[in-house]
């Protein structure tokens, strides 16, 4: 299976099929609306200003899996996106993104572009420091660490990069740039 052949629930419980966005650059994240990288919606809103004309979409996926930083339904996000926000880019419905109840979306990611760490400096010590607690094993496993985690695909489906949340938003900019 290639990325083409997923599909995501949207808010309203249709499928979303990531086949509609063939032959266009994607970003796929996983957000939360009370984290302390809730903030990159401003720039995720940014880039996709600058860069949806030229053939690149956003997919915001919410997960209240990390320390339950997604309360509320799919309406009060929306509301909070928009609002806080006034974020354009696609919203789909909030889901899981590890474990047994994972999007099948986020096993194939994964397998596509394992974690291979938080680079350095002081952002990546911090979350080397946090992730010890809620999951130990965080550098041996492929499991999406916390929010805000991006998967960037290319115009052939291929998944060519996963930047992590402490990951610089102008580092994400340059990789779309690239591929565009």
């Amino acid at each position: 299976m290639g990325i083409y052949d997923y599909t995501i629930p949207t808010p309203t419980g249709k499928p979303y099929s990531l086949a509609q966005d063939k032959d266009k650059v994607l970003l796929i994240v996983n957000t939360a609306t009370e984290c302390r990288f809730t903030p990159q919606y401003k720039d995720l809103e940014n880039i996709y200003e600058k860069y949806h004309k030229a053939g690149l979409e956003i997919i915001d996926i919410t997960c209240n899996q990390f320390a339950g930083q997604t309360p509320g339904d799919d309406e009060e996000i929306e509301e909070f996106c928009k609002g806080e926000y006034h974020t354009k880019f696609n919203q789909m419905k909030k889901s899981d993104v590890n474990g047994e109840h994972e999007l099948p979306l986020y096993t194939y990611l994964k397998s596509q572009r394992p974690f291979i760490g938080f680079g350095s400096g002081p952002g990546a010590m911090r979350m080397a420091i946090m992730l010890r607690k809620y999951d130990p094993d965080y550098r041996h496993n492929n499991k999406i660490k916390w929010n805000f985690t991006k998967f960037l695909i290319d115009r052939n489906g291929n998944v060519v990069d996963r930047f992590e949340p402490n990951f610089k938003m102008s580092q994400v900019e340059e990789a779309i740039k690239e591929i565009l």
